[in-house]
């Protein structure tokens, strides 16, 4: 599960909005995860700094139980994740052969690069960089083959900068792979339902009852010939 990322030092509050009194005891916590024959060592900073961005939420947990009971190939993919914050996702993304690019405001790269030092042997394709929805994802190509996101729908005014980026990144023959707790207070369920369909087939492909957490396929809508109705 996901919640609201807080650095009121150094990020915008649109994305970090401020939460005075959360997560003020820094702390580190290493956890281990197995997906995929994969043992996966990752490193949570908890503390203001961080706050929520650094721990290892449901979300991403599903993500990576539905890749391993899915058999999604990664194997020379050109793989994107969004929203990163340990890294897990897009680590395990990276052990199944991705070439990938795992992303995040700047102050979570350390707590991600640290993780992939930790999982991804020399000569693995995994690298990380600073992305902002909204703001430089141009410097980014467009033609990701696979573009991940583990409960990065949370705040309603990052909806337009999120759904942009997306459109941006994601291949013409790409596809998008979104889990996201459904929290109906973060409308979530406006994002998925309204906003995401006007651009992308969008498919629910699991739903976790136990956590509350939805996984999401979508694919760009294809090009429809003049005269012709797009059909949902």
């Amino acid at each position: 599960m996901a919640s609201y990322r807080t650095d009121p030092e150094t990020e915008p509050e649109s994305v970090f909005p401020r939460e005075i009194g959360l997560f003020t005891d820094s702390y580190s916590e290493s956890s281990r995860f197995c997906f995929c024959g994969h043992e996966l060592s990752i490193t949570q900073n908890f503390g203001s700094r961080l706050g929520v961005a650094a721990r290892v939420w449901d979300a991403a947990l599903s993500l990576c139980d539905y890749f391993e009971s899915q058999n999604v190939d990664f194997r020379g993919k050109k793989v994107i994740e969004l929203g990163a914050g340990t890294g897990i996702v897009g680590i395990l993304a990276a052990l199944l052969g991705g070439d990938v690019t795992i992303t995040d405001l700047p102050v979570a790269l350390e707590q991600i690069q640290d993780n992939v030092h930790a999982n991804v042997p020399p000569g693995g394709r995994a690298r990380v960089c600073a992305l902002s929805w909204g703001i430089d994802q141009h410097v980014f190509p467009g033609n990701y083959d696979l573009v991940l996101g583990a409960d990065i729908v949370y705040l309603e005014p990052t909806f337009p900068l999120l759904l942009g980026t997306l459109r941006h990144l994601c291949g013409p023959h790409g596809t998008i792979y979104l889990a996201s707790k459904m929290r109906a207070e973060h409308g979530a369920e406006t994002f998925f339902r309204r906003l995401l369909p006007q651009h992308f087939h969008l498919e629910l492909a699991q739903r976790d009852e136990d956590v509350n957490v939805n996984i999401y396929r979508a694919r760009h809508r294809e090009v429809t010939p003049a005269g012709q109705h797009p059909f949902c």
